[in-house]
């Protein structure tokens, strides 16, 4: 989804309408410092819940993530500050395997059928950056 539909799914998943593995991620931009809002859907596999850049590496929403160093604010019927640690590519695969069940819409964008086996998504785990939600910072933190 594009433009205007983008706008509205972000509003109705902020207010909690809707799945709630759609929330709206809210990051610092890089430049302006200005938040920038949109919506992503989150990933839960084993206890954990992850986002995944369907178009990936060089979206404007990962390289501020990055240049925020992971601090965000994820909404769905409230607010929650976060932080994103990256997923190193070794341990994407399962990831985003589960991501394409949840997010229909990134079937288009990510190479490799749901359904594949998960050593599948090891070829391509390196081309689409994923985030681990926690709620704590890393330690070293400053």
């Amino acid at each position: 989804m594009t433009g205007r539909g983008t706008g509205v799914q972000a509003v109705l998943a902020a207010h909690g309408i809707g799945p709630a593995r759609i929330v709206v991620l809210e990051v610092a931009g890089r430049r302006t410092g200005r938040t920038v809002s949109l919506p992503v859907v989150v990933a839960d596999l084993d206890g954990e819940r992850y986002l995944v850049s369907m178009l990936g590496d060089g979206t404007q929403w990962v390289r501020n993530v990055r240049a925020a160093r992971g601090r965000v604010t994820l909404r769905h019927r409230g607010r929650q500050d976060v932080v994103l640690e990256e997923v190193e590519p070794a341990r994407r695969a399962p990831v985003l395997r589960r991501y394409l069940d949840l997010a229909p819409g990134a079937r288009a964008h990510i190479p490799v059928d749901r359904r594949a086996p998960v050593t599948d998504f090891d070829q391509i785990a390196a081309d689409f950056p994923v985030f681990r939600i926690t709620t704590a910072p890393p330690a070293g933190w400053g």
